[in-house]
């Protein structure tokens, strides 16, 4: 499943695998938290990744962050 949600001024793609046995929203919610707070005090890296982000892929609960450079690609724990 794919859906969008608004990250710094632009839609990110989230892709959904069919195993996530949380609700959606929930998933949701933790992640856009989750990405708020790493953008706020997050170290370079993942300010990096946050910046150059062009889609997450929720696996069980994890975040696989990808961007531009395949090098800044990382996992973020939802849970």
């Amino acid at each position: 499943m794919r859906m969008l949600i608004p990250f710094q001024n632009k839609m990110i793609p989230v892709y959904f695998t069919t195993e996530n046995k949380q609700p959606t929203q929930k998933v949701l919610r933790l992640l856009t938290s989750a990405l708020d707070l790493k953008i706020k005090k997050g170290k370079n890296a993942i300010k990096t990744c946050l910046n150059s982000l062009i889609s997450i892929e929720i696996k069980g609960s994890e975040a696989i962050l990808h961007s531009y450079s395949e090098n800044d690609t990382l996992a973020l724990s939802l849970y």
